[in-house]
């Protein structure tokens, strides 16, 4: 395979990374307020429970943390706990009024109903933004705030940790080398939901908990009464019927199981296959349980048609959500794992816990029995031959995965990878006893916190900055539309129009309650 080959897809790849208008550049940068790499960022956060809690630790350690919101006291109080020093608040705007002057970046890790309204208001005031995926919940909303990322020459990046790890790098290196072929086809799966989906009533009225401010939480979202859904204790997620997570089921609030996890599963075949650049022919929900008027349904099978892009064919990804086994695909050797593999249960008494970042402090991660055994379950985890093996070893007790993952058919061969892009490797994993990985061509992240730190203090934007994450958002939210109406939709990225569906048309942007409306941006 000639150079000019792998130099095509890395230029086209990094084509339209930097905005026209000079971001990176001494005048932008002192026009924000530049801090050199060696000062300190003042952050804050809107949204401080659950997620947003584990990206403000991920920034806590080099950087400021000096003002907090969150309609939530009981959810926030731990991190309020963990940052005496910043003052607190419920209303993300009347932060911004009286805390602007003394903030550089803000994490934005609300649910997603919210996040571009949030995303917009400090942009606006030209904060750098770290906006948990999927980004938005529509399609006009990404081109939003990607338009507004230019015009306020702010840093801005994406919560999809895989794109930051050496494995989805790894990935779109094998599959630029040639060593796989042409791919053809792609499958991609996750476990979720775990949260309730199909739900077709909402239940009676309750009262509003005093810890929480139902009517900021419903911001932009239609008023409705508040319901806990008749539970006074949570269940086995730690939910109750909205909060604190099951707002992802809902058409309103979320985007179902492929808004929570396509853009970690699907982060490695959008970069290696140039997804956010083709055009999409066709988009269509070819199989669906548990439908609801309100709801994404229990499980679902959704199958993108992308064209050809450059020497790349035609191309058929295949998405699959509320999996209880990974699933059988034709061609796959028995006995070969895809996706996530098993790990080694730790010896009585080892154990370790996954690392800052996605996954801190939740679960256990198996270290096997002996020092460098496979662990496997930490997102950036690159392949190792040896720890492969130990797993094949006679009476190895193994601890089996949910399944989530992709495999990508190519011509020659196939390849699979993690959740987020880790463990990348040629199936059947023999291959690569003797697999060579091609010399690296993309830059590598130092992480996915670190990597937008950087690109605030005036270094490389960020891996999944919205001129990247707005594209990839873009054509994975038009299978959130396709799960809501029946047969294939077909689109028009010019005009931004779904052409053959008048209804699934509307779906593109949002409604916005009274008073919750931002001002829109245009190139």
């Amino acid at each position: 395979m000639a150079i000019n080959r792998r130099y095509f897809f890395y230029g086209s790849l990094l084509a339209g990374a930097v905005p026209a208008s000079g971001f990176g550049s001494a005048a932008s940068l002192k026009s924000l307020g530049y801090k050199s790499p060696n000062e300190k960022l003042n952050f804050a956060a809107i949204g401080s429970g659950g997620q947003g809690a584990s990206n403000i630790r991920a920034a806590s350690p080099t950087e400021n943390i000096v003002a907090l919101c969150d309609v939530d006291d009981r959810r926030a109080a731990q991190t309020f706990k963990n940052f005496p020093g910043a003052p607190t608040y419920r209303d993300f705007r009347k932060m911004l009024d009286k805390e602007a002057n003394n903030i550089d970046a803000i994490i934005v890790a609300t649910p997603d109903h919210m996040h571009a309204t949030a995303a917009m208001w400090c942009m606006e005031r030209n904060k750098h933004v770290y906006v948990q995926k999927p980004l938005v919940r529509t399609v006009w909303e990404a081109r939003q705030l990607r338009e507004a990322a230019a015009k306020y020459r702010v840093a801005t990046q994406m919560g999809n940790q895989g794109y930051s790890n050496e494995g989805t790098r790894q990935c779109a290196e094998i599959i630029w080398n040639g060593d796989i072929g042409s791919v053809t086809e792609v499958h991609a799966w996750s476990d979720r939901p775990l949260w309730p989906q199909g739900i077709t009533e909402i239940p009676r009225e309750e009262p509003v908990p005093a810890t929480l401010d139902w009517d900021l939480w419903l911001g932009v979202a239609e008023k409705r009464p508040f319901t806990a859904g008749g539970r006074t204790e949570p269940d086995r997620w730690g939910g109750y019927f909205y909060l604190p997570f099951s707002w992802r089921g809902f058409y309103d609030f979320g985007a179902g199981a492929l808004g929570d996890m396509a853009c970690h599963i699907l982060g490695a075949p959008n970069m290696a296959l140039h997804l956010s650049k083709r055009k999409i022919v066709g988009v269509e929900c070819i199989k669906k349980e548990g439908p609801s008027p309100i709801q994404f349904p229990k499980a679902s099978v959704i199958r993108f048609d992308f064209a050809a892009y450059g020497d790349m064919p035609p191309l058929q990804v295949f998405w699959y959500d509320g999996m209880k086994a990974s699933p059988t695909l034709a061609g796959v050797p028995e006995g070969e794992w895809v996706g996530d593999p098993p790990s080694l249960r730790p010896a009585e008494g080892q154990g370790q816990t996954a690392g800052q970042g996605q996954g801190a402090g939740r679960r256990p991660v198996g270290v096997g029995t002996r020092p460098g055994d496979a662990t496997f379950r930490s997102p950036g985890r690159v392949f190792n031959a040896a720890e492969f093996e130990a797993l094949k070893a006679p009476g190895a007790d193994l601890r089996i995965p949910t399944p989530n993952g992709s495999l990508f058919r190519g011509s020659k061969g196939m390849l699979t990878t993690g959740t987020y892009g880790e463990v990348t490797r040629l199936l059947p994993v023999e291959k690569m006893k003797d697999y060579t990985m091609p010399p690296p061509l993309l830059t590598r992240s130092p992480g996915h916190m670190r990597d937008f730190i950087r690109a605030c203090k005036g270094g490389d934007p960020a891996c999944s900055n919205f001129d990247v994450a707005a594209p990839f958002v873009e054509w994975m939210l038009l299978g959130v539309i396709a799960l809501r109406h029946e047969g294939k939709l077909e689109y028009d990225p010019d005009k931004m129009r779904i052409t053959n569906n008048a209804e699934a048309n509307k779906l593109l942007k949002p409604v916005f309650r009274k008073g919750w409306e931002f001002h829109t941006v245009k190139s």
